[in-house]
């Protein structure tokens, strides 16, 4: 079995070893605290994730590599359309432009052949709404629950793990008319999935820990400087072919953006919550009329 028919495997086994580890971990170490999550917000996060691991590895299966950087560009656009719905967030001008900026740089850098079909399309609209669902639900239940970031992952990653070791081999056969047990391990693929796995700690770590301090939209943001440093990589250890000016000015008005966007949403006004309260005017006008009401009730 080659590599390319193991990708959507690997990745959702890898995702199952992963969530399964951080919490025993996590535990173990005293990190994750007594804490309550009710039931239906876990169900909810956890069908959030496990669509969202199974759409990214799908779309990439069923799409070409641009629409699929496409697809992950329109997270932000969907990112920031929840922050406005849900939680009333008004952005600034500035925070606009420089999320344009952003989408912009990293679209020219990356975006190349671009072909797309029906069912990969549906592919790429489940795994953007799922994956932004989910990024939004780590912020919401940090900030409605009071729960830290290892507390979350205390109790989202057994029950993600839980269910994705039950439905995951299904979809693989499904979905590469292969089974996992079929996989010819030797020593450098043992080697690979232990290494990555290992990287996608960090990587899961730190989503939770940037999503819940900031938000979303914020981690989207900055996580285009991955997408960044792996062209940067791939131009230094595997050659330099589609290495231009054009790309490099690219690289630099995306991280420029980047750079615009952290100092504009720190900004009073850059990105804050609206308020649906009384104006002030209209109520001092109501307290005034309050005691007017009180005397002629004393007159009578």
């Amino acid at each position: 079995m080659d590599v390319q028919c193991c990708h959507f495997s690997w990745d959702n086994y890898r995702q199952q070893s992963l969530d399964g580890y951080l919490w025993f971990q996590f535990w173990w170490l005293g990190y994750i605290q007594a804490s309550h999550l009710p039931f239906q917000e876990l169900l909810k996060f956890v069908l959030f994730a496990n669509f969202s691991i199974v759409g990214m590895n799908v779309s990439l299966m069923w799409n070409s590599v641009g629409f699929y950087q496409i697809a992950k560009l329109s997270m932000i656009p969907v990112s920031c359309f929840l922050e406005v719905v849900f939680d009333h967030i008004r952005y600034s001008r500035d925070t606009k432009l420089s999320i344009l900026v952003v989408l912009l740089g990293v679209a020219v850098c990356t975006v190349t052949d671009v072909s797309v079909n029906t069912k990969g399309f549906v592919a790429a609209f489940i795994a953007v709404w799922s994956t932004s669902l989910q990024q939004y639900y780590v912020h919401f239940l940090q900030r409605k629950y009071s729960l830290s970031s290892f507390n979350l992952l205390g109790h989202t990653a057994p029950a993600q793990a839980a269910s994705l070791l039950i439905v995951g081999p299904f979809l693989d056969y499904w979905l590469t008319n292969k089974r996992i047990g079929g996989f010819n391990f030797n020593l450098a693929s043992v080697v690979f999935i232990v290494l990555s796995c290992s990287i996608a700690v960090g990587t899961n770590l730190s989503q939770f820990i940037c999503i819940g301090r900031f938000t979303a939209v914020s981690f989207q943001v900055i996580g285009h400087m991955k997408t960044i440093l792996v062209l940067i990589l791939g131009f230094l250890f595997f050659g330099r072919e589609g290495l231009n000016v054009q790309v490099v000015i690219c690289m630099i008005i995306a991280v420029a953006g980047m750079i615009w966007y952290g100092n504009a949403s720190s900004k009073p006004g850059g990105k804050e919550r609206r308020s649906h309260s009384i104006p002030r005017s209209s109520q001092q006008k109501h307290e005034s009329s309050e005691p007017d009401d009180d005397d002629d009730d004393n007159k009578v």
